[in-house]
This record gives C-alpha cells, structure tokens and sequence, in this order.
C-alpha cells in the first residue's frame, strides 16, 4: 500500500508520542519536548560540526541507557540546557524515571540551537528563562500542536528566511508509522534561492507546505547563503531533528534508523552539516509493533527520511514571524490564499 501521512500529519501520529510546546513572547525563545508514554528505546546520530547536546555518549549502542523519558530541544544556546532540568522536575514530580536505589532520575537528552541574535533582549543572563519554559512545555504536552513559529523554533532562522519548527508523519496502512519533528536554524537554504519552491518538493504530500512543485529551470548548484554575516559562526547554526515510529528497534537498530533519518535533512537544505551547523538526528522507537524483517526496518528508516525533508519544508512555509528576517509568507505567498499553522492542514 502506499504510504500516506497519518490522520494529524504529525510524529504524534505515532501512537505513545506527545509534543510540549512553550514560548516567552517577550524574550522572543522557546522549548519543545517531546515525550513518549513510556520510557522508549533511543539513539541519536551526529551529523554537524558544532553540536550542542547532552547524553549523547549515554545513547550510543553498548551503553547503559537503554530508553529515554523525554527529548528536549531548546533555544537559548548554552543556556538552553537549562530547560532539560525544568521537564526532568516536571517529570519526576510525577514519579516519572528510573532511578537508583529507589531515586527517581527521567532521562532528558538536550538539544540546542543559538537564537539569541534574534532574542529582543538579553537581560536575562542571571536567571535565564528555560526551566520555565521546559516546565509550561510538559505541561502543555499534546497529540495536537501547530507548526512554524513556535517553541523551541520560535526565533530559529534558516539562511535568508525564518525558520521554525514542522512535523510530518506516514503510515504504510498496514500497521507501520514513522513521523518527525524537526527545528530548523540552518546555515543552508531550505528554499531554492529565488524561487518559492522548497529543495523538500518531491517528497511533498498535497499542498502541506504550498505545493509548488519543482523549481522552475534549473537550480543552483551552490546557494547564496544570504545569512547575515554575524550569524555565520560556529555553532550559530543547526537543525534538530527526532523521528519516532512504533516498529521494535533494539538501540542498534534505533542507531542505524536515525542515520537513514539524517538524509532527510540533506534531502531539504543546501548546504548542510557544515562545520557551523549543530545538527543532529533522535530516533525513538515505541515498539507497539515487531519485526526481524532488516527490509521493513529499512522501509522505516526511508519513510523517515522523507517525513524529516517534509518537515523542515513546514516549518519554514508555516512560520509566521521573526525579528530578524522575513518569513517565507512575506516574501512568496500570494495574498488572500488560507493558510495555517495546524498539523494536519493541506496534508
């Protein structure tokens, strides 16, 4: 059967998977979490050459952490990490983690971008805002939740565009579903420069980021990377990205599914995994279904890669507003045609 995006078009698709959002309008940041309902077996693959993360040796095949309670993506750079510790509070006031000797520790992975050239101001360095916010992105969890300009992607920028945060999910009709979430601060173009198309175009499904097809004559080869000169700096620069899908993965599989995840990104943005960008890919694996098939464990890691291409696409065609430069609405939509930040929306 072939693929279809799922009923919200979003990695909530995938049974067990909530998403937290939470947004401080003032400062101009925010945090994204993103949680299974039950501690899910995890990986992660490291693609950019600045990445800002915890626990990632911790999520290596052969290591003692076999599940995760929570992903946390944040913006706020190194100050960001403090919103992991705001969703483990959260999480363990409700006895959520395994602990030692009757403690209970959630584990948190963290993934920042840098945001703060964007932030209106940045008063805030002796009590930063991210354990707040990872605490209102626990309390805000959902199978529901809207693209574009909104938690951790809120100030994110992607080259000469505002970035975001998308999702998208698909499901094979018989019992497989992958979905993704992907923040996007790229230093590459999502959009081929000049034109409103989206390098993510073949993957698209319906009009879910405008559906504009193909770039009209022939793209370029190396794109203008129009990001302002200042943002141009180690670490200045990445996308996030999860994917979660119900088929059991041990943390080998889980591993080799977030590689295959990670050509998703190259699929959307040009340049990509630069020795700027941060990026890196999670993969969770929610088990509600088995398999020792090795094709349907790549069948699942090629869904995913498309569903991240298609994720990135969302968010820059759903994000609404930046302090820094234009949304790709400003610049490319025609004026009166509907559009909106819902999940499942032109899926």
């Amino acid at each position: 059967m072939t693929p279809r995006p799922g009923p919200h078009n979003l990695i909530t698709d995938v049974e067990g998977i909530l998403v937290g959002h939470a947004v401080d309008r003032d400062i101009g940041t925010g945090v994204t979490v993103i949680r299974p309902a039950r501690a899910a077996v995890c990986a992660v693959d490291v693609r950019g050459g600045a990445p800002g993360a915890t626990q990632s040796e911790l999520l290596a095949p052969g290591s003692a952490i076999e599940g995760v309670d929570a992903i946390t993506f944040s913006g706020g750079s190194l100050y960001g990490f403090g919103a992991a510790y705001g969703v483990a509070s959260e999480l363990g006031a409700a006895g959520i983690g395994a602990g030692l000797m009757g403690t209970v520790v959630p584990s948190v992975p963290c993934a920042i971008i840098f945001d703060l050239l964007a932030q209106r101001h940045l008063n805030w360095y002796a009590n930063p805002p991210y354990e707040r916010l990872g605490r209102q992105a626990v309390q805000n969890l959902s199978t529901s939740f809207d693209l574009g300009s909104v938690g951790a992607g809120y100030a994110a920028s992607a080259c000469s565009f505002a970035g975001g945060m998308g999702s998208a999910s698909l499901t094979t009709g018989d019992g497989l579903v992958v979905g993704a979430l992907a923040i996007v601060n790229s230093l590459g173009e999502v959009v081929v420069p000049g034109q409103r198309a989206f390098w993510s175009w073949p993957y698209e499904y319906g009009a879910e980021f405008g559906g504009y097809g193909a770039p009209g004559g022939a793209a370029p080869i190396v794109p203008d990377l129009s990001l302002p000169a200042s943002m141009r700096q180690p670490g200045a620069s990445t996308t996030l990205v999860v994917v979660a899908t119900n088929l059991a993965l041990d943390k080998g599989q889980a591993h080799r599914l977030a590689v295959m995840a990670s050509a998703g990104v190259a699929r959307a943005i040009r340049p990509i995994h630069t020795l700027y960008d941060g990026d890196l890919t999670y993969a969770l694996s929610t088990g509600q279904i088995t398999s020792t098939d090795p094709i349907r464990q790549m069948q699942a890691g090629n869904l995913a890669a498309d569903c991240v291409a298609r994720s990135i696409a969302r968010a820059v065609y759903l994000a609404s507003e930046h302090s820094i430069l234009p949304t790709w609405a400003s610049v490319h939509h025609p004026a009166g045609t509907p559009r909106t930040q819902s999940g499942a929306a032109n899926a």
